[in-house]
């Protein structure tokens, strides 16, 4: 259960990422809100996640989704670059998340 708070916990991460770009500096209103709800979920459920999961292991992993889901998130609709040296980056931090996830022992 703590790897799939832990999930979810990421993929808001992404969501309050995009929410910040379109809060504008925060702002605009809508976009302002969603963001701050949208961390604070991503938060609570980091730090319940951690309970089970060693911080090191879950911190990382949480930044992972956030940073691989932000940069395909910005790719396929905020129209941001593709290249190659941007996706292998992409694939080398999630074969971090990967062995991270499965040295952990849980």
């Amino acid at each position: 259960m703590s790897w799939f708070l832990l999930f979810i916990a990421g993929l808001l991460e992404v969501a309050w990422a995009a929410g910040l770009k379109s809060s504008e500096g925060f702002t605009r209103l809508w976009p302002s809100v969603f963001t701050l709800v949208t961390a604070t979920g991503s938060f609570v459920l980091l730090a319940m996640a951690m309970r089970q999961l060693p911080l090191g292991t879950a911190y990382a992993v949480w930044t992972g989704i956030g940073a691989v889901g932000a940069f395909v998130f910005g790719i396929m609709f905020m129209g941001e670059a593709l290249s190659a040296a941007r996706v292998l980056s992409a694939v080398l931090i999630v074969a971090g998340l990967v062995g991270l996830k499965l040295s952990s022992g849980h």
